[in-house]
């Protein structure tokens, strides 16, 4: 079935939250809903359409940021109650916005996720969850890391309470009372949960789960174990998911599941007999998706999706047609209400624009006084910065509520910046001096007029850290920039796994010494991307890393006064060594450091970098021959004379110098890694091999895996 559907802008609040805007239940049969939405301003907004007109309901005053915005009620009855998170209280409204409830919870950071079922309150900082029944305390857990979403399995379905809390560390643990039941492994760090179906489908226990990588998927939380029923990989290589719903929006009987993406992507699955989700929809917004909602809003019988934006902007995606269409000669005629409403709207932005140039020449009248006092506008930046396991890169993010005029990207640490398609800004790069000042990148992006949301990609090198700066200037007077700081660690390409292979040849650095628990989990978290900042409340903790570039491994395990870290790549444990001996110096602490080195693992390691390699080598041949083959196939007119493999060659010629302009420096990186090897294998044994490097580069141009595998041996 074809879908269409039309935009229609409502309205802009201040700067949103994620899922931080609900519809109300609508109070008949065809009725349409009102909508309510929190912002960073602290102000709840209610409104509904009439007419195409805004129709106000009740507005709050200012105050503290809202981070979430829930509806609830009592169970089997129309959730019609607004509960909004601000800091650390939780404020109950009515649907006519009078205010029943001012809780102020016993947590000691700003509250992040929330869900309410009937009189049971789920909430949840940083690290902690906290279970309230009727506003008393009923239970408490500590996650292991960051939490960014929290739900409850519908208790009048299932007649047991059944939290499930989405954490960064890619796991979904379901509680019962304060007690894990068990973890749940999801393929990337989930960011956002809701009931599939929105009622948890036929069983009660189906949860859609969406992550910050853009994947998508239904798991079944049974009583004994989850049962994962599908999963969407991120194929087109989209934003990170921030909101879902479930609505009917093709009105065929089966609720749709309606996604909203940090790149401002709207898609809707629809189910085929077999129930497996089929892309039925998308459409691309300019900024990020903060929540999502379907009902019916602008008129009455037309269905919609409702959308919050980063920027505050309602946006509706309506199945009222908008468009009308004429054959030759005939007239288009415009109703009177369509009338006044353009009529409206020129007068209100002649109004505007009025205002604007008085405040412009009242503002330069006032510069030049000599009591002249100029104020910093602040604006709010939402910056992501992740590392992608797909290319081994990193994407930094940078969301602004109004228009990005430039950005400058400055690093004191040897980066590659990649291309981005999605990215339309102009960049330029200044050259820096990097000996005085360990200035490597100096980059301007220069953006496009309302441009609001920029990507960069970026490389690093494992072994070199230190940290990456971006100047932001939006396009406002006067004139002024915000400074993000992101770490590029010594170890940056490692993410986060939770199972292992434990039969690799693996090389061992044990540390001992007068050092306590947390002050070994600071240098883990100094080196490595992806672990909670907040040691564990473990006397021990493991965790498991695969570097997303080579695949190989990293096992870390320590305790007070004791650390091992076991890897099958020696330039890994000798990064860590090199680092942790760096940072208990900084820190007058004595350091026991004892190694054991395996010899096969060098050679399983190479064997590992031959494919990625072999076809780097092969991709760069291919590169260098296009332009001799298209020379003759111009000469000769035809490419008949040629063997299959070149003709082959230049009929994917675009394909080739496509991939090969998107992985710059990649030969070049992987020498690198070589070299590194066989320089740390020979550091570990005391002797210095950097006079054979030219002869291993010699290998490398002539590359063949036997040879390099016996030089290596040899040397």
């Amino acid at each position: 079935m074809e879908l269409t559907l039309n935009r229609s802008d409502y309205l802009q609040v201040g700067v949103t939250s994620q899922k931080t805007m609900k519809l109300l239940p609508a109070s008949g049969r065809r009725a349409t809903q009102k909508v309510v939405i929190g912002d960073h301003d602290g102000v709840l907004t209610c409104f509904g359409i009439k007419k195409g007109d805004v129709l106000p309901v009740f507005k709050t005053l200012p105050g503290q940021k809202i981070a979430r915005l829930e509806l609830g009620g009592a169970l089997n009855t129309p959730q019609e109650k607004i509960f909004v998170a601000t800091g650390s209280e939780i404020r109950g409204f009515t649907k006519r916005g009078k205010q029943f409830l001012s809780f102020e919870t016993n947590l000691t950071e700003s509250i992040k996720a929330m869900h309410i079922s009937g009189s049971d309150l789920f909430l949840c900082a940083n690290y902690i969850y906290n279970h309230y029944c009727d506003c008393k305390d009923q239970h408490y857990y500590l996650s292991g890391d960051k939490i960014n979403d929290v739900i409850c399995l519908p208790v009048e379905k299932l007649n047991r309470i059944t939290p499930v809390l989405a954490c960064q560390d890619r796991i979904l643990r379901v509680l019962q009372g304060s007690d894990i039941v068990f973890e749940v492994e999801v393929p990337g760090p989930p960011t956002v949960l809701a009931l599939h179906n929105g009622n948890g489908g036929d069983s009660g226990e189906e949860l859609v789960f969406g992550t910050s990588d853009g994947k998508l998927g239904v798991i079944q939380i049974t009583t004994t174990s989850p049962v994962h029923k599908w999963e969407i990989q991120n194929e087109k290589k989209r934003g990170g998911i921030l909101c879902v719903d479930s609505f009917d929006i093709l009105g065929d009987g089966v609720k749709e599941l309606l996604v909203g993406r940090d790149d401002g992507m709207v898609e809707i699955y629809r189910f085929d007999n077999a129930n497996e989700p089929i892309l039925q929809f998308d459409q691309a917004l300019s900024e990020s998706v903060t929540s999502i909602q379907g009902g019916c809003v602008g008129k009455d019988g037309y269905d919609e999706i409702l959308l919050s934006t980063y920027s505050g902007w309602v946006t509706g995606l309506t199945t009222e047609p908008i468009h009308k269409e004429g054959g030759p000669g005939e007239e288009l005629k415009i109703n009177q209400e369509m009338q006044n409403k353009i009529s409206s709207l020129r007068d209100e932005l002649d109004n505007l624009q009025f205002k604007v140039q008085q405040e412009r020449e009242k503002y330069q009248q006032s510069a030049q006084s000599s009591t002249a006092i100029s104020t910093v506008p602040t604006f709010s930046v939402n910056d992501k910065f992740t590392l992608n396991k797909d290319d081994a890169s990193y994407s930094l993010i940078l969301e602004v509520q109004t228009a990005i005029d430039n950005v400058l990207v400055q690093s004191d640490v040897p980066i590659d910046l990649l291309d981005v398609d999605k990215n339309s800004a102009v960049v330029s790069f200044s050259s820096c001096d990097s000996e005085p000042n360990d200035n490597f990148l100096l980059a301007t992006y220069r953006c496009q007029a309302n441009t609001t949301r920029l990507e960069l990609k970026i490389r690093s090198i494992e072994g070199q850290y230190g940290s990456l700066q971006a100047y932001i200037t939006p396009r406002i007077q006067p004139k002024t920039c915000q400074v993000r700081q992101y770490q590029i660690k010594p170890l940056s390409l490692h993410q986060r796994t939770h199972f292992i292979d434990h039969d690799r040849p693996m090389n061992t650095l044990t540390l001992t010494g007068q050092f306590s628990f947390a002050e070994v989990h600071s240098w883990v978290v100094f080196c490595l991307p992806e672990v909670p900042e907040k040691a564990p409340a473990e006397e021990c903790v493991t965790f498991y890393f695969q570097n997303t570039f080579l695949d190989t491994q990293l096992e870390t395990t320590y305790r007070k006064g004791e650390g091992t870290f076991k890897s099958d790549n020696i330039s890994t444990i000798s990064i860590l060594k090199d680092v942790l001996s760096k940072e208990a110096t900084k820190r007058k602490i004595n350091l026991n450091i004892s190694y054991e080195i395996n010899e096969v693992s060098i050679s399983h390691t190479l064997k590992l970098i031959h494919p990625k390699l072999e076809y780097q080598l092969l991709l760069a041949k291919k590169v260098q021959l296009i332009d001799a083959l298209k020379e003759m196939e111009v000469h000769e007119g035809n490419t008949d004379f040629l063997i299959p493999e070149y003709r082959c060659i230049l009929e994917e010629a675009d394909h080739l110098l496509e991939e090969y302009k998107k992985q710059p420096a990649h030969l070049e990186r992987l020498y690198g890694m070589i070299t590194d090897l066989f320089i740390d294998k020979f550091k570990f044994k005391g002797t210095n091999v950097k006079t054979k490097v030219p002869l291993l580069l010699e290998i490398l141009d002539s590359y063949d895996q036997n040879s390099l595998i016996a030089f290596f041996d040899a040397a």
